[in-house]
């Protein structure tokens, strides 16, 4: 009785290493995954490919510098402030400029919003160069004050203000 259990257990065992059906065993012999390796690689997430290197863009000096802080002088020369911050949609284009009008020092200023095309870059290339407005100073201090979490009113050149489509 003995060697019968012996000849079932090398018999089952032999049934177990083979494939069940030919279907399953396509691959090269002994390609077979043991259930013990299927299941560590269902445990392992996928190996990330690497993220292909960025691109580069090199500007020169003269030509990209910083606008936050620079003044703000109209035509005819008057100062009409400092720009502050910049207003994008949400695509990411730049729409306008929030600039520090008025006061001394911080005090009496307020801020308005001009239209990003009512301003010209033309004379900055130093730090110490200012940005041209193209409105006077009249209508500067008619504008209505920018104020956080309220509606921007934007305040355009003539004939270039366009209104935005909030329901994008």
């Amino acid at each position: 009785m003995r060697a019968g259990i012996v000849i079932i257990s090398l018999i089952a065992g032999l049934a177990m290493s083979l494939p069940v059906s030919a279907a399953e065993d396509n691959g090269p012999p002994g390609s077979r995954a043991a259930p013990a390796d299927a299941a560590k690689d269902a445990k392992d997430p996928p190996k990330k490919e690497p993220a292909p290197p960025p691109s580069v863009t090199v500007i020169g000096a003269r030509d990209a510098l910083g606008i936050l802080g620079r003044e703000v002088r109209s035509a005819a020369n008057e100062n009409m402030g400092r720009i502050v911050d910049v207003i994008v949609d949400r695509e990411g284009t730049v729409r306008a400029a929030v600039i520090d009008f008025g006061g001394f020092l911080g005090v009496g200023s307020r801020k308005i919003v001009v239209d990003w095309s009512a301003l010209r870059f033309g004379r900055v290339a130093n730090k110490s160069d200012s940005i041209t407005l193209e409105l006077t100073k009249e209508q500067v201090i008619a504008a209505p004050e920018y104020k956080q979490d309220a509606p921007v009113i934007v305040l355009g050149a003539a004939g270039r203000l366009q209104p935005w489509d909030f329901d994008k």
